[in-house]
This record gives structure tokens, sequence and C-alpha cells, in this order.
């Protein structure tokens, strides 16, 4: 019985389309060129914005996101029909033009309207969704923490 309670559960959790029924999940990680702490107080929160749009057109759905001084981390389930270069590759592009369009003192730091670095990092989450999401979420605690120290130090 117990069984049959917990297949339909996974049922639910699939998503359809016209002719799949499919449940693809992702971390990914990627980092503005030359790794410069960029993505910090007013950019940050804008990228953060600016990332939903594209998902939200797309229909790319968020389960988590963080972004970083130096990299954002993502959860996000993405429909079968895009490849997850594609995704990555939009998101990327989409974010690059929407932060120069705010902020224009950064085309000074990145000549030629590039924000983003080169490749990045991915996973499948798999079954193990839950834990993946607690990292990301405790990315931001660690990096917080590290920076109350890096300020400790400083002033000793």
């Amino acid at each position: 019985m117990t069984l049959i309670i917990k297949r339909r559960q996974l049922v639910h959790d699939f998503k359809r389309l016209a002719h799949a029924v499919w449940d693809c999940k992702y971390h990914v990680v990627w980092c503005p060129k030359y790794r410069f702490q960029i993505l910090k107080g007013d950019v940050g929160e804008s990228m953060r914005e600016i990332i939903r749009e594209p998902c939200r057109q797309k229909e790319i759905e968020i389960l988590e996101v963080n972004v970083q001084v130096v990299h954002i981390h993502m959860v996000v389930s993405i429909p079968p029909k895009y490849s997850v270069s594609y995704v990555v590759g939009f998101l990327k592009g989409k974010s690059a033009v929407a932060i120069f369009e705010q902020f224009g003192q950064l085309r000074k730091r990145y000549w030629g309207r590039h924000f983003w670095a080169r490749g990045y990092c991915v996973g499948t989450v798999g079954l193990n969704e839950q834990m993946i999401r607690k990292y990301v979420k405790w990315q931001i605690k660690k990096d917080q923490d590290m920076e109350q120290l890096n300020l400790f130090e400083k002033e000793h």
C-alpha cells in the first residue's frame, strides 16, 4: 500500500507536455568574467529579478536561486524541449544585456559586453533534490560567515 502511494506522489511531481511526461531538475552554477566580486548590493539584487523574466518566458521553473558575490547557484526545472546548454546560454545572454542597461558603469570593466565567464557547471538533481536545495541555501550563510570572519581579522 505504501509503495502505491509513493508512486502516485511521484507521478504528481511530473510535468506534462503534449507528448511527454517529465521531471528534469538541474543544479547550475556560473560566474562573472574574471571572477570579479561584482554580484553584490544593487547588482546582485537586480540579477535575481533579471533572471526570473527569461525563465518565465521559457517556462523554466526556478526552484532555488542564490546570487553570491562571485557566482550564481540555481536549481531549475527545465522542460525537455530545451537543452541545458541552450538554457544557460539564454539566461547568461539575456541577463548580461539587462545588467548593462541598468548599470552602464559596468561597461568600463567588462568591455565588449561580455559579462559572464565562458562555461558553467551543471549537475542533475535526481533523487537528491532536497539535499541540493539545502546546499544552495546554505552557501549564502557560508559566504556571510566568511565576510564576518574577514572583517574581524581586519580589525585585529
